[in-house]
């Protein structure tokens, strides 16, 4: 009974998280993105996959992207790799769900690709693709002007809730930003993230449905086939002592 007990307790699966570097959720049209499935043990037996505009639940390497390692490089990006990624095992776990954009613009905001946790300081860099990145800048949320500053930079200290909003920066003479949403989250480090559809990537309702119910089947399914087998077995072995 208690190797049963056990058994059904170890009836799980690791939660995996995907990083993004540079760390970043805007890019320029040509950069270099590199993005892994890391978890506490092993990166192995996860699963790469995105949502565009041009097509959903693709997997990397398979029409975009170059698999490395433990790694899915795109070395060149272009604005139809906006979207949604995430990873995914064969079990049915997902890691967060991160939103990227590419512009063929020539200004991006550089703001945290991960949720911020209440009482961090989080800098915002704007950016020109061929210029100095110390240019004067305007600061926005939610489409309101929050500060200029000199030199590109703007950072947000102690963030609360109050900070979670949807951001994007101005230079003169060069152009505006797309826009980013910014997360803010209790002590506890977010195992998802929220996601804020830009004119650029496609709509996530239906993803994030399709995403939740592998989500849950899955794992769901995996632990009834388990408990099924042990109860199997253990009448088996019932039947052989009479």
């Amino acid at each position: 009974m208690h190797s049963f007990v056990i058994s059904l307790l170890s009836c799980t699966t690791n939660q995996a998280r995907l990083s993004v570097s540079p760390s970043s959720s805007q890019f320029f049209k040509g950069d270099f993105v590199s993005l892994s499935c890391e978890e506490d043990d092993s990166s192995a037996g996860w699963t790469l996959r995105r949502n565009t505009s041009k097509k959903q639940m693709t997997e990397c390497g398979s029409g975009w992207g170059i698999l490395a390692n433990s790694s899915c490089n795109i070395s060149y990006t272009t604005t139809w790799d906006s979207g949604v990624y995430w990873c995914e095992s064969r079990e049915g776990p997902i890691s967060n769900m991160v939103n990227l954009t590419v512009t063929g613009g020539s200004v991006i905001l550089q703001s945290p690709v991960l949720p911020v946790r209440e009482g961090d300081d989080v800098t915002l860099l704007c950016k020109t693709k061929t210029t100095p990145s110390n240019l004067p800048a305007a600061f926005y949320k939610d489409g309101s002007l929050i500060r200029k500053q000199p030199t590109g930079h703007m950072t947000i200290q102690h963030v609360s809730r109050s900070d979670e909003g949807l951001y994007k920066c101005d230079i003169s003479g060069h152009g505006e930003s797309p826009s980013s949403w910014i997360t803010v989250t209790g002590q506890a480090t977010a195992t998802t993230s929220r996601i804020f559809p830009t004119s650029s990537a496609p709509p996530l309702i239906s993803t994030s449905l399709r995403v939740a119910f592998l989500q849950l089947f899955y794992p769901v399914m995996f632990c009834l086939y388990f408990i099924s087998t042990l109860l199997m077995v253990s009448s088996y072995r019932s039947r052989g002592t009479f």
